[in-house]
């Protein structure tokens, strides 16, 4: 049963309380990832066969695999997944950016270059539910941006096969080179690279608490999108919501994991009991009834406000992964909120909406972390050069002031290093 609260009277401890983990991985997943970059290719096979059951030939999915999966697919649903990659594209190639040069001032010529980075890899998840929406999302940007070489890796099931979704997104999207890898041993294969897996230089995409702390440690020696935890969504809901509705998007995001967070805040208190009556009769229909339910009892709030302007206010503070405005006017509070992973606008606009269909990305950043971190976009498979040139003349005139600032830094040598130009 979901909690109902009132903002008035209870502590910001527990209206802000999250559940992320249950228990420390940390070890177990140090021991993988040293394995791996021991061992490379036999320990992969040896994790494959034992988390995964399946005992493979070969790690690298083949080309006859992926004509196989076009075959095996529903044409009607992959003529949804050709349109949904379409709006990505269109929302992501936007976010494109150029170099520049600034030549403002006489020999002196200075700019930025702007770079795809040369190998990313893309994880997708393949535990619970297969998520061919996630490959779209991650392998796309990285594509516009110009990405020569984008490895995916992803769990097989016991027969060694991939599903013919996941499979035929890649394809839809542009992934070079598919790999039948899960959990910490995957991350640990793109970070190390073994004789199969191509080491990479940063790795993207969601998956369990093993892949989290896997990303976290290997950080440093790749690059990471992000630290992703449990899903979570928060509703901002006035008297002109419809409590089913409310009941179905909350479920919408409790059904992805035990430790998802579902949050309803409304200043209206019909709503607020209407919702939870709603949430128990639609969690008797879902097919992933036990992991709703343990999300719902675990981290479910409904907290009532005083007002409107009361429920951003905590929304701002508790700054979720996916935030629902279904107020009468939603573009009245787009101002107001600060803090937001992504943002869904009016009583039609359902967070599923964006997790598969239009356009903007859905891997975003979770557990607070949208109070200073971006959803996934063509910046992150960018790198940024910048360039200077100074003609004789121009360095002659400003060597003495690098000199004096080498100088109030203690650092002699820069000083000679300037003045060595100019005869002294």
């Amino acid at each position: 049963m979901i909690k109902i609260l009132k903002a008035f009277e209870t502590s910001a401890e527990q209206l802000f309380e999250r559940t992320t983990q249950t228990a420390d991985v940390s070890e177990v997943v140090k021991g993988i990832i040293e394995n791996v970059a021991k061992n490379g290719d036999k320990a992969l096979f040896e994790y494959t066969e034992k988390f995964d059951r399946a005992k493979l030939e070969s790690l690298e999915v083949s080309e006859d695999e992926l004509n196989d999966a076009l075959i095996a697919i529903d044409p009607e649903f992959l003529g949804v997944m050709i349109e949904a990659a379409d709006n990505i594209r269109a929302f992501h190639k936007n976010q494109l950016r150029s170099g520049f040069v600034i030549s403002e001032k006489p020999g002196v010529v200075m700019g930025q270059k702007i770079l795809p980075i040369e190998k990313v890899g893309i994880y997708v998840p393949g535990g619970t539910a297969s998520l061919p929406s996630s490959v779209l999302m991650n392998a796309i940007p990285a594509k516009l941006a110009g990405c020569p070489e984008i490895i995916m890796t992803t769990p097989c099931g016991p027969s060694g096969k991939i599903a013919p979704e996941i499979l035929a997104a890649a394809k839809i999207a542009g992934v070079s080179k598919i790999f039948k890898l899960g959990g910490a041993q995957a991350i640990a294969a793109l970070a190390y690279g073994t004789e199969s897996v191509p080491k990479v230089d940063k790795i993207v995409g969601p998956g369990n608490q093993y892949v989290a702390e896997a990303k976290r440690q290997v950080f440093g020696r790749v690059a990471i999108d992000m630290i992703a935890g449990p899903s979570e969504i928060l509703i901002i809901a006035d008297s002109t919501a419809d409590p089913d509705r409310l009941a179905a998007d909350l479920l919408s995001q409790a059904e992805h994991d035990k430790l998802a967070t579902a949050v309803l805040v409304t200043d209206c208190e019909e709503i607020a009991k209407k919702t939870a009556e709603r949430l128990e009769i639609r969690l008797k229909d879902l097919s992933r009834r036990e992991i709703a339910e343990a999300s719902i009892d675990r981290n479910g709030k409904i907290i009532i406000c005083k007002n409107i302007a009361e429920a951003v206010a905590l929304s701002n503070q508790i700054a979720p992964e996916h935030l629902e405005i279904c107020v009468e006017s939603p573009f009245d509070l787009l101002g107001e909120i600060k803090n937001a992973g992504s943002i869904f606008l009016g009583h039609y606009c359902p967070e599923p909406l964006g997790d598969y269909f239009a356009g903007p990305n859905h891997t975003l950043p979770t557990s607070g972390t949208a109070r200073f971190s971006s959803p996934l976009s063509v910046d992150d498979f960018i790198k940024k050069s910048q360039f200077t040139y100074f003609t004789e003349g121009a360095f002659k005139e400003v060597a003495e002031k690098v000199a004096a600032f080498a100088e109030k830094e203690s650092l002699t040598a820069h000083a000679k290093s300037a003045l060595a130009r100019v005869g002294k």
